[in-house]
């Protein structure tokens, strides 16, 4: 395990450097989007579908690896910047139209996560870069929503988004704990930061490169669920 980028994350306080931290976590923040349900595909789908309309060719995976984890709007105007004839507001427009059935109809939970979360005794929170109604339909297709009820918090109603600390600090302060004490679970780069800033516990899920944060005490990389259930049990 390679030493962490010190001077990136010279706030944090030393125990971040210095083995694992003795905090024990209360509460779990969950992000909805490719943490939750298997949703970035689909929409990276419809997207390179709307590009494709006004001429713009760009790969499935190319659209994936440009709007994962980031403000949809800073999205829009990266590509509006590469491809001056684009029309943003109209690309924005149709994908905000066609998501929601998209996602009604065809988005999945990820493997094990409607079980964890429903069978884990800890309170539980998402905090996530969609907006509200994005949330609530991808987390009742997969049969979440009731399970989370109000405890969700969408970066368009606190205007902060990952990889801003803000929206994690929102959300453990609707679970009633100490960002501290919470443990946020996120498969993107710009999540895991937002939650390190914020000084929570993370954990870095599924199959993204999260190598600039290895060596940090308070960050963890899990694979799935069945090695996230390891880590809360031995974090609580």
């Amino acid at each position: 395990m390679r030493n962490p980028d010190k001077q990136l994350w010279s706030h944090l306080p030393a125990h971040y450097f210095e083995g694992l931290s003795s905090v024990t976590i209360a509460g779990l923040i969950f992000d909805c989007d490719g943490t939750l349900v298997d949703s970035e595909r689909l929409a990276a789908g419809l997207l390179h579908h709307l590009l494709a309309e006004q001429q713009v060719q760009m790969p499935v995976d190319e659209v994936l690896r440009r709007f994962r984890g980031i403000p949809f709007a800073q999205f829009i105007s990266e590509l509006s910047a590469l491809h001056p004839a684009l029309n943003g507001t109209h690309l924005a427009h149709e994908f905000r139209c066609r998501s929601l059935p998209l996602l009604r109809d065809q988005v999945v939970e990820m493997p094990g996560a409607v079980a964890f979360v429903r069978e884990t005794p800890l309170p539980i929170c998402v905090a996530s870069n969609g907006p509200r109604a994005k949330i609530e339909t991808s987390l009742g297709a997969v049969g979440l929503l009731e399970v989370f009820g109000a405890r969700i918090v969408s970066a368009y109603e606190v205007n902060a988004w990952k990889p801003s600390p803000r929206l994690i600090e929102h959300a453990a302060g609707v679970l009633g704990l100490p960002v501290t004490q919470c443990l946020l679970v996120d498969d993107s780069v710009p999540g895991v930061q937002a939650g390190i800033s914020a000084g929570a516990q993370v954990a870095g899920y599924g199959d993204t490169d999260f190598s600039e944060f290895e060596g940090l005490a308070n960050f963890h990389e899990v694979r799935n669920f069945g090695e996230l259930e390891s880590l809360v049990k031995r974090l609580s």
